[in-house]
């Protein structure tokens, strides 16, 4: 993961937490060809390791075809064993240090630390390669509490570790948050779409 010659933020796609293997794979792949694309985060739900396999499988083949990271939420035993490229830690900084020296120096290891400055600068301390802050955009989720431009702007002035703005986006935070993050995590808001990729590709353009 790193920054696009442009300097915009780059796109960090994120599964549903259900999805449908004999549809889901092809509109990934379908977004990932109309918009240049980071990573990708399996963010599944389940909790069946079967489940979780099957879905690694199928989304590995399409990510590293197209020579792109293909991560997984917090299930990081199944890194090395699925091939993938690390793991996204929901725990705030808690696991990041064990997750490094259990993964190696060449997995990717990120958090999401809510809109927490002090668990996003631990995290980045403990060795994440990314700390992921949101949700940015309105929600009735969790506690209400949303990560705030203020702290993206902060963040991108005193903090090298690269930062990724999720939940909630719209063209408009994306517009506003660009000078100040280095990657969007997208996910329901163009799973829920009619036409994923067409959403997608409105969302990255709002980033110019």
């Amino acid at each position: 993961m790193t920054d696009t010659a442009d300097d915009l933020p780059q796109i960090y796609l994120i599964s549903p937490p259900a999805f449908d293997l004999d549809v889901f794979p092809a509109l990934l792949a379908g977004c990932l060809d109309r918009v240049e694309t980071a990573c990708v985060r399996l963010a599944l739900a389940s909790q069946d390791e079967d489940t979780i396999q099957r879905a690694a499988d199928a989304l590995r083949q399409v990510t590293h075809d197209r020579d792109i990271a293909l991560v997984i939420e917090n299930h990081a035993l199944l890194v090395e064993r699925l091939g993938l490229d690390g793991v996204h830690l929901t725990d705030s900084a808690r696991s990041v240090h064990k997750m490094r020296r259990d993964l190696g120096e060449d997995a990717i290891v990120g958090a999401f630390c809510g809109a927490s400055r002090h668990d996003g600068l631990t995290a980045g301390e403990m060795g994440a390669d990314y700390v992921s802050l949101g949700p940015v955009g309105n929600s009735l989720l969790g506690t209400g509490t949303h990560a705030t431009l203020e702290l993206f702007q902060w963040w991108s002035e005193m903090v090298e570790v690269p930062v990724v703005a999720e939940g909630g986006l719209t063209p408009e935070l994306v517009r506003q948050l660009t000078p100040h993050t280095d990657f969007f995590g997208i996910g329901a808001e163009i799973w829920e779409a009619e036409a994923p990729a067409e959403a997608l590709a409105l969302l990255a353009a709002a980033r110019s």
